[in-house]
């Protein structure tokens, strides 16, 4: 078979653009890392790999919700810890203005200085979590959501959670609803609430009493009225607004009075100590909610208007106003802790959902070495094969090509 000058000419220079192009590849292998540099590389790895790629990207945005996540849900921590102080330091000042040796001055101090805590309570409740989101404001994050109105500070926002996603199957809220934490405290010790009328003018003071019976409680008002100093009657409201007749009976018009005794009513037990007044009133009603707010509000309210001494204001009523007002904040900061904790629980997840997260990367970019990245070592013996193949086959191609009969003639 005869071949001719040209055909040997194509045949070499297409051998050599394969050889050429092959060592490029190799070199190209060698210098960015990668086994594959197009799909068409390997196809089925190729695929693979970009499905990795897409789980460890969305792994990343995980860890970026979870960080900021974490963020906001420290900084409420931050913020229910200082309400946590302050709290403590009105309910430490309350037993203060309880001193019976302190003036109506003195306790006027005392109110002043609680103002000053209420006000440092509200822009605590106000906090933002940096970015300018309220960290208290429900679904509504740039909605303030505590605002003093002449009615008393009033919640503006929702009661609904941001929530973020934080793992494949785990959403986290990154906010709270101001209402649970500082205005749905119930009043009195939780179940009913006891409070003197501020028309009294004797000297004598209500407890928060105890439920004695849960099965018995009624969801009734209960009117205490003394006749005399002496004596008392006890007038029954339904919640439906019906009065009923005094219950117990008493075997006289009314029920003898003994200062520190306990008074028996359906399910709950209270006593009064002090020396009352004919027409005092006590009131026994069940617990509603109020807000944090409004409890030091009300206690402000009672110190600043205490009567000199010898009036009822400055026994009864202010002796009964401080004993409300300390369940109130009692109630108030089981609230709060309670949120404390679960803002605690919140992060000791997140940082398992974070090593977990962490864990998963790992292994995402373990398996897209394997895909994707280059054996040196078989790169380097193939660039060095292709190299020397390519310099033999330019070799014999230039004698090839220096064949000519015109050398022998």
């Amino acid at each position: 078979m005869r071949i001719s000058s040209g055909s040997l000419f194509d045949t070499n220079v297409s051998m050599l653009n394969q050889q050429q192009a092959s060592l490029l590849h190799t070199n190209q292998q060698v210098a960015s890392g990668r086994r594959m540099l197009t799909p068409a590389d390997d196809p089925a790895a190729s695929a693979n790999a970009l499905q990795v790629t897409q789980a460890d990207g969305t792994n990343s945005q995980y860890t970026i919700n979870r960080n900021a996540v974490k963020a906001s849900t420290g900084m409420a921590e931050a913020v229910l810890q200082n309400v946590t102080t302050v709290i403590q330091d009105v309910k430490t000042m309350a037993v203060q203005a309880g001193n019976g040796t302190f003036s109506p001055s003195d306790r006027k101090s005392i109110a002043d200085e609680m103002q000053g805590r209420l006000e440092q309570l509200t822009a605590l409740a106000n906090s933002t979590d940096g970015t300018g989101n309220y960290l208290f404001s429900g679904f509504q994050g740039r909605t303030i959501p505590f605002v003093n109105t002449p009615l008393g500070v009033q919640y503006m926002a929702d009661d609904g959670q941001r929530m973020v996603q934080v793992s494949s199957s785990r959403q986290m809220a990154s906010s709270d609803s101001g209402a649970e934490v500082f205005m749905r405290i119930k009043s009195g010790n939780g179940t009913f609430v006891t409070e003197a009328s501020q028309t009294n003018i004797g000297a004598a003071a209500i407890g928060q009493g105890s439920v004695t019976n849960s099965n018995r409680l009624t969801g009734s008002t209960y009117q205490l009225t003394f006749v005399t100093p002496s004596r008392y009657t006890i007038t029954e409201k339904t919640a439906k607004g019906e009065t009923l007749p005094p219950v117990p009976v008493p075997p006289e018009p009314a029920y003898l009075y003994t200062s520190g005794e306990a008074i028996e009513l359906p399910g709950m037990q209270i006593s009064l100590s002090g020396n009352p007044e004919a027409g005092d009133e006590f009131t026994i009603s069940p617990s509603r909610n109020e807000s944090l707010f409004k409890v030091m509000g009300d206690l402000i309210q009672a110190l600043r208007t205490t009567s000199p001494e010898g009036s009822g204001a400055t026994g009864g009523l202010l002796t009964s106003a401080i004993s409300k007002a300390m369940s109130g904040l009692d109630r108030g900061l089981d609230k709060v802790l309670t949120a404390r904790a679960s803002l605690g629980a919140r992060m000791n997840e997140l940082d398992s959902l974070q090593a977990t997260g962490e864990d998963l990367a790992l292994q995402y970019k373990q398996t897209l070495s394997t895909l994707q990245d280059l054996d040196y070592n078989k790169a380097v013996s193939d660039l060095n094969r292709q190299t020397t193949s390519l310099t033999a086959a330019q070799k014999s191609f230039k004698q090839v090509a220096d064949l000519s009969m015109f050398n022998y003639m």
